[in-house]
């Protein structure tokens, strides 16, 4: 991205963001000059760098209250700070409705829902006796704005997502900023597994306006964006990074004789 908004000195949290839209997160971070730490289950195969500079790595399954409380803990324990969380983790499998269990369903509100919840809480904490306070961002879905057939749970657990954000927003304010953003499509490592090969990809691609799938630089760039005093004033919004959305079927279907 272009250095234009410099986060040098500020300390940032990126949960998943060791692959795919979290590593994107993680290096236009990095790129701005803020100091990354990233947490995941498992530890990436290589630590995510860019600029000459490497993100930490912390274990943690944000799934679990106290092991997220403690490992805030250690944040603030060891860079006396936070500036910016973006909450990336979640994800879910494709399953319809009545072939998954409730637990099942249950499981994807938990992962995409509650431990956002939990990790902006224990964030909160931290920011909320710092004088500059601080900017969190939570990572949401067009899935939350529309029908989502085989992935509903995960749809209204980003719909949910968006609300709790705004309400955040309200009752943290002024010294901390809760804002989404709420993704289309983004080319990652795995999109082979949902759109097929490059041609299935650049297809689906051009079913968006600008004519091709989000980048993760895209969505990393929207972050240190809102992470920034350049968005000082933002707080309770909902930033859509999607391309200009989806072309509206009817259009398609429709025959028009000039």
């Amino acid at each position: 991205m272009a250095a234009i908004t410099d986060l040098s000195g500020s300390v940032a949290v990126v949960t998943g963001g060791t692959r795919g839209v979290g590593a994107g997160i993680t290096r236009a971070l990095l790129e701005a000059g803020a100091q990354v730490v990233t947490c995941a289950r498992r530890a990436p195969d290589k630590p995510v760098e860019a600029a000459g500079r490497t993100a930490r790595f912390l274990p943690v399954d944000v799934r679990e209250p106290e092991a997220i409380g403690g490992f805030f803990e250690r944040v603030r324990s060891d860079y006396g700070r936070l500036d910016t969380l973006v909450n990336n983790a979640g994800g879910t499998p494709f399953r319809m409705l009545d072939e998954g269990r409730a637990e099942h369903h249950s499981r994807v509100l938990e992962l995409n829902l509650l431990a956002p919840l939990t990790a902006s809480l224990a964030a909160y904490q931290v920011m909320r006796r710092q004088s500059g306070g601080g900017s969190i961002v939570m990572v949401g879905s067009v899935s939350g704005t529309r029908p989502s057939p085989g992935t509903a749970a995960y749809g209204a657990a980003k719909a949910g997502l968006e609300n709790l954000a705004r309400s955040m927003a309200v009752e943290w304010a002024p010294l901390v900023r809760v804002n989404t953003l709420v993704l289309g499509m983004v080319r990652t490592e795995l999109s082979h597994l949902h759109y097929g090969d490059e041609e299935g990809i650049a297809a689906v691609g051009r079913t968006v306006p600008l004519g091709r799938l989000a980048d993760p630089a895209d969505v990393g760039d929207a972050c240190v964006f809102l992470a920034s005093d350049r968005a000082a004033y933002i707080s309770g919004a909902a930033l859509h990074v999607h391309g200009g959305g989806e072309r509206p079927a009817f259009l398609d279907a429709a025959t028009v004789n000039n």
